[in-house]
């Protein structure tokens, strides 16, 4: 025969399996707990003290006891973690996704895919949907315009406050004291740089993306890179652009053919500005690598495939995807703090970069 406080015990966990209790729910009052199983009040505080001993509840100074992180796996409730990002369907995300989904199923665990395209509105929108429903485990989200001030940081320290854990991918939000996996972009500017001054390059120009501080880390390594070369860094050299921007950069050829003109080198921001440099040069009549070498990052298929096969810095991407999810999963399952994680680049050479003697 179970002991009154097993059966209260017994009750929470019944409640929980069937889901008419949820994480973050706030569990009866002690008083209205004596009066449902006839109990003294310290039968129910030896009930309470267990289920929080298990992880089950936690208990609030002043305001409670509420239905604690775990709970889902703990009770056999499916886990559900939601992965948001810019795009999912374009570019590099398809395989990050993929690697993220695959590590989740492994574990038992559900994904629920969210784009923002970008744009903080919707950001803020699916932040505050997952904040009133409370219905996922965990977040993994690519940060929105991250090189620009954002409006929607305290939604996500409402979040953390409910006990879901959150980890940023690709970039994150340097206000915010979150945990990311991400590419060592600053690495990655630096090593597109060096490279093209191995090979003889000093006038070299930059096209990098404003909105986004993968961008302005990336332009931090070519800086570094070229003021240890004892090469000058000029601005007009050099062109910051957004999202929509680079997605219309052909209207701009003019304005990037000014900035360009006396460089015999460009590192891009991404693949995607690489090839798309490559084109309006070719129709202005300057051919690649022959009159001007190109550097993108990230080693996408768009750098495979260009007409002129792109050199470009390796993003692991493949290995980004597994280890952001491997890292909301051991937090979650586990109670293991999640960490940062920036993975190194390397450099994949292909036909878009040619070696000069003269330096100038």
């Amino acid at each position: 025969m179970q002991k009154k406080y097993e059966v209260i015990v017994s009750w929470m966990k019944e409640e929980l399996k069937k889901g008419r209790l949820q994480y973050g729910d706030k569990l009866p009052a002690e008083k209205v707990l004596m009066e449902q199983f006839s109990v003294s009040r310290q039968t129910v505080r030896k009930a309470l003290s267990i289920l929080q001993d298990e992880g089950l509840v936690k208990g609030k100074r002043g305001s409670g006891t509420y239905v604690d992180l775990n709970t889902r796996k703990r009770t056999g409730s499916e886990v559900r973690i939601a992965v948001m990002m810019t795009y999912v369907d374009i570019y590099i995300f398809p395989t990050i996704v993929k690697e993220i989904e695959a590590v989740l199923s492994g574990n038992g665990c559900t994904l629920q895919i969210s784009v923002t395209n970008n744009a903080i509105e919707k950001e803020r929108l699916l932040l505050k949907e997952f904040i009133r429903n409370q219905s996922i485990d965990g977040l993994i989200a690519e940060t929105t315009k991250s090189g620009l001030p954002n409006p929607n940081l305290g939604l996500y320290q409402e979040l953390e406050a409910l006990g879901i854990p959150v980890l940023f991918i690709n970039s994150f939000y340097k206000e915010l004291d979150i945990p990311h996996v991400s590419l060592d972009d600053k690495g990655a500017g630096y090593l597109a740089a060096k490279h093209l001054l191995d090979c003889g390059h000093r006038r070299i120009g930059g096209i990098f993306k404003a909105d986004d501080g993968q961008g302005h880390m990336r332009y931090a390594g070519y800086t570094e890179a070229l003021m240890q070369a004892d090469v000058k860094v000029r601005g007009r050299q050099i062109l910051w652009m957004d999202s929509d921007e680079i997605a219309e950069m052909d209207k701009d050829s003019q304005r990037i053919l000014d900035r360009m003109a006396d460089c015999t080198a460009c590192v891009c921001y991404n693949d995607e500005i690489a090839n798309k440099l490559i084109k309006i040069m070719k129709e202005s009549g300057r051919e690649v690598p022959r009159d001007i070498s190109i550097v993108g990052i990230d080693n996408s298929s768009l750098a495979e495939l260009c007409p002129v096969p792109i050199t470009s810095i390796a993003n692991p991407v493949q290995e980004l995807g597994r280890a952001a999810a491997q890292e909301i999963v051991q937090k979650i399952q586990n109670e293991v703090p999640m960490k940062t994680i920036e993975l190194q680049p390397n450099l994949v050479m292909r036909h878009s970069v040619r070696v000069i003697h003269e330096i100038s």
